[in-house]
């Protein structure tokens, strides 16, 4: 199938599958006579690997890694599952500050008026 097709099959943007074949996350295919590149079903695990992966926040690096696992044949469950709790704990670390900050603005919020005047607790808390 061509990059058309692949893209139509894995909801994948072009422009994304281009991505990832110049970062090396997707190999560069095999073409035909008359140029076009050809993908087949491994391709389309791999792409709907890659963008399941990043769905759930992993970043290219952390893909290129899992990826390398796979492909060495060596992996393990054990190793897939150190590399995710790594990724959950910087998740878990990200959802901390998300609710600090939720907490900051709501407070600071509540202290604005909202009204038409000049001065605004929103503006003196940004400014501090």
């Amino acid at each position: 199938m061509q990059r058309a097709a692949l893209a139509k099959a894995t909801g994948c943007n072009l422009e994304t599958i281009r991505y990832y074949e110049q970062t090396g996350l997707l190999a560069d295919p095999p073409r035909s006579a008359k140029g076009y590149r050809l993908y087949g079903e491994n391709d389309i695990r791999r792409l709907r690997f890659i963008m399941r992966a990043r769905a759930l926040g992993f970043t290219i690096e952390e893909i290129r890694g899992l990826l390398a696992l796979v492909d060495g044949g060596t992996q393990t469950c054990a190793e897939f599952k150190a590399r995710t709790e790594l990724h959950l704990a910087d998740v878990r670390a990200k959802i901390a500050d998300l609710r600090r900050i939720e907490t900051t603005l709501a407070e600071t919020a509540a202290q604005c008026s909202g009204d038409a005047v000049p001065k605004c607790a929103v503006l003196d808390a940004l400014a501090a």
